[in-house]
């Protein structure tokens, strides 16, 4: 079999300079990386538009719009460690103008879809086109940034991340106020056919070594993680774990992940070494990623239906409320290197998730519906402090285990820990609140029918149609009220366990002020070079 000759890039980056268009290459990476997060949200604010009938929407019933979100969700997750592989394989950039361009394809179609089920398909193939090029952006960072520069960088890109989840629902209730349905996804096109353009012109292809293709190993993971998704999904969608279509399938992808990892351990061209989990802080980083977007999303699920339903918000106005986290983040992901090397990563992530712990202790004792919004915004900020200074260094440390040939693939380990956690975020804190507000509202107001005991927003869609009568609409109103105050209580403390268990990792594992990061011993004498000719 014949092998890429790799040629010296005059351009190539070197250990302690990094590529000569490094930042203007982040810069590119960010705005393809905010296009596929701000998608993770921006159809959220698009819910009510696109369950009414033509032309106003697309008729689509609850179930069709949980699978709006849910097809995207599956696939980019199934897909995404996959992706990482064979983008090591056959090269970052490659992989990454493939991505795009499915993803732009998608969004189009999307737009103009005429019925629930075409836009159910075309947001699942958004999906795709995500999950092929989420993890060569990382990777790619990986590769033309020196080991110095590349903590501040994925500051950067954290801050992106958080920046796009943010501005999402923003963005789509501005759209929705002014164009139909369609714009909120016809808006990625002008983003995707600019990013294609920046990337064939700025970065440089880069990819890791010839291995044999380990073509069990990525279709057991893909098997795998879509079962386990969808289990999840499905349990946060009916609120109960009890079901055989979620703990069958979950117990069906944990299985075959199980014969994943027995797998990669027996052959000797596995897609991911299984020693890196030997690895203590590689390890703890990848639990802080897991637990740290499990809380992340578990908030923003929680507190969307609480400035909503509760509070009486649009979705412009609770978009803009978010929009302080987003802010926060991207104000202090930058400075978290420095302050890493100040105090340590220890001492900054204890303070950190102490910061996110507030929010979830605040949040369970003192918020009701009288809640002033700027205690709301202040909480908002505090997070996003406290997640930009826990993300970056739990990143840094797993993508500094990975040798610089394997980039794509410790990339794609991180998205799909992020993935997976907030998936397990919405649903068990989504299914906490559901059984908690169905325990309160039955007592509260026996007269409801049983359907609209279900959740918050079922009992709200009852009081709305005419489903309780008039002289008893108040007083089902006032216990909805408080029986959501109640739920979100006990969501929220629930979400401090959750928290403490990261300070916990966190105070056990991360590294003092005195240790250092060093750059995997596998990368610096690896023998091929970074980036070769496409």
């Amino acid at each position: 079999m014949s092998e890429t000759r790799s040629v010296p890039d005059p351009e190539a980056a070197s250990e302690d300079a990094g590529h000569p268009r490094r930042w203007a290459i982040l810069g590119v990476l960010v705005v393809s990386l905010i296009v596929v997060v701000l998608d993770n949200t921006v159809l959220n604010v698009a819910m009510k538009t696109l369950a009414a009938p033509d032309p106003v929407g697309v008729g689509a019933s609850q179930s069709d719009l949980a699978w709006m979100i849910n097809s995207y969700t599956l696939v980019f997750a199934g897909l995404l460690f996959a992706a990482g592989v064979i983008g090591d394989r056959v090269g970052r950039k490659r992989m990454l103008l493939i991505g795009l361009v499915v993803f732009g394809i998608a969004s189009l179609l999307s737009a103009y879809s005429s019925t629930p089920d075409q836009l159910i398909w075309y947001r699942a193939l958004m999906g795709a086109g995500a999950a092929i090029m989420m993890p060569s952006t990382l990777s790619l960072l990986r590769n033309v940034f020196s080991a110095k520069e590349f903590p501040k960088a994925l500051g950067i890109w954290t801050g992106a991340v958080g920046i796009g989840g943010a501005i999402g629902p923003i963005v789509g209730g501005a759209l929705l106020e002014r164009f139909w349905w369609g714009s909120v996804f016809l808006i990625n096109v002008p983003i995707v056919v600019f990013g294609i353009v920046a990337i064939v012109i700025l970065a440089p292809e880069s990819q890791g070594g010839k291995p044999r293709p380990d073509f069990v190993g990525m279709a057991l993971s893909m098997l795998g993680l879509v079962s386990l998704t969808y289990g999840i999904i499905e349990a946060g969608d009916a609120g109960s774990w009890t079901g055989v279509g979620v703990w069958g399938t979950i117990a069906f992808g944990v299985l075959v992940l199980t014969g994943f990892v027995l797998w990669e351990r027996r052959i000797s061209y596995a897609s991911l070494d299984m020693k890196l989990f030997k690895n203590v802080r590689f390890s703890a980083s990848s639990a802080i990623i897991t637990l740290t977007f499990f809380g992340m999303m578990g908030l923003m699920f929680f507190m969307t239906f609480y400035l909503q339903l509760l509070k009486g918000y649009s979705p412009l106005e609770t978009g803009l409320l978010f929009l302080p986290f987003g802010a926060s983040m991207l104000i202090f992901a930058p400075l978290s290197n420095g302050m890493v090397q100040r105090f340590g990563a220890k001492t900054v992530g204890i303070v950190a998730m102490l910061l996110v712990i507030t929010n979830f202790a605040v949040t369970g004792t003192v918020f009701d519906a009288d809640t002033p919004v700027w205690v709301v915004i202040v909480l908002f900020f505090i997070t996003g402090a406290g997640m930009a200074n826990l993300m970056p260094p739990a990143m840094n440390t797993l993508m500094s285990s990975v040798p610089r040939e394997q980039a794509g693939v410790g990339s794609a380990l991180a998205n799909t820990l992020r993935q997976t956690g907030g998936a397990l975020g919405v649903a068990v804190l989504g299914t906490v609140m559901a059984q908690s507000y169905r325990g309160e509202i039955s007592d509260t107001a026996p007269q409801l029918p049983e359907t609209a005991r279900e959740s918050y927003a079922a009992t709200y869609g009852a009081l709305e149609s005419g489903a309780v009568p008039p002289e008893a609409a108040g007083s089902v109103l006032q216990a909805a009220n408080d029986s959501f105050v109640n739920a979100l209580h006990v969501t929220a403390l629930s979400a401090v366990g959750v928290g403490v268990l990261g300070l916990i990792i966190i105070a056990a594992f991360f590294p003092g002020r005195q240790a250092r990061e060093p750059e995997a011993p596998q990368a610096r004498q690896s023998s091929e070079p970074a980036y070769v000719e496409a």
